[in-house]
C-alpha cells in the first residue's frame, strides 16, 4: 500500500482481478505468476484503449518482451491510473507510453503514431500528409522549448501542467 496511489481495498480487489485472468490451477499462486498480455488485454478498461499495447509494454517488466505482467506490474499500472496519483507520476507514465521508440524523446515518427492511434486507423478519419505535418508542427511549436525537433520529458511535463483536463 505504500509503494502504490491504492488504498487497502483497492489492491485486494486487484489481486482478484488479476488473479482470474489466470487459469483456475494457477489462482491460488497468483503472487508469483505472470499473466499473459493477451489475458491482460480482455480487461475492459484496456480493450478500447488505443494505447493497449503500449501500455502493456511500458507497465511489463518481463524480461522475455512478452509484455506479461506479474502481479506487482499490474499493481503499478493501476496505481498509476488511479485517481490518487501525482499528474507527475501520471505524465511521466503517459510520455513513455507516448515515446514509442523508447529513446526518451517524442520525435515526429512518435507523434505521429500518437496522433494515429488517438484519431483511429480507418481509412475515413486519418489526416492527410499536410493535415499530420501541420499538426505536428503545432505541436512541436507549442511544446519544443529548446527547438531541437524533439519533445523531452520536462518539456512534455511542462505542457501537461498547463492542461488541467489530463
Amino acid at each position: 500500500q505504500e509503494l502504490t496511489f491504492l488504498t487497502k481495498q483497492e489492491i485486494l480487489l486487484a489481486y482478484k482481478r488479476f488473479s482470474e485472468l489466470l487459469p483456475k490451477e494457477e489462482r491460488k499462486n497468483a503472487c508469483s505468476m505472470r499473466v499473459p498480455k493477451s489475458q491482460i488485454l480482455t480487461l475492459p478498461e484496456l480493450r478500447a484503449n488505443p494505447f493497449q499495447h503500449r501500455i502493456c509494454r511500458v507497465f511489463s517488466t518481463s524480461q522475455d518482451g512478452d509484455d506479461s505482467m506479474s502481479f506487482e506490474d499490474f499493481l503499478d499500472m493501476l496505481s498509476v491510473f488511479s485517481d490518487s496519483a501525482t499528474s507527475d507520476v501520471k505524465s511521466h507514465y503517459a510520455f513513455r507510453i507516448f515515446d514509442f521508440d523508447d529513446d526518451g524523446t517524442l520525435d515526429r515518427k512518435d507523434l505521429e503514431k500518437l496522433v494515429n492511434c488517438l484519431t483511429g486507423q480507418g481509412e475515413e478519419s486519418r489526416l492527410s500528409n499536410a493535415e499530420m505535418e501541420q499538426l505536428i508542427q503545432n505541436i512541436l511549436e507549442e511544446s519544443d522549448i529548446d527547438k531541437d525537433g524533439t519533445i523531452n520529458l520536462s518539456e512534455f511535463q511542462h505542457v501537461v501542467s498547463r492542461s488541467p483536463d489530463f
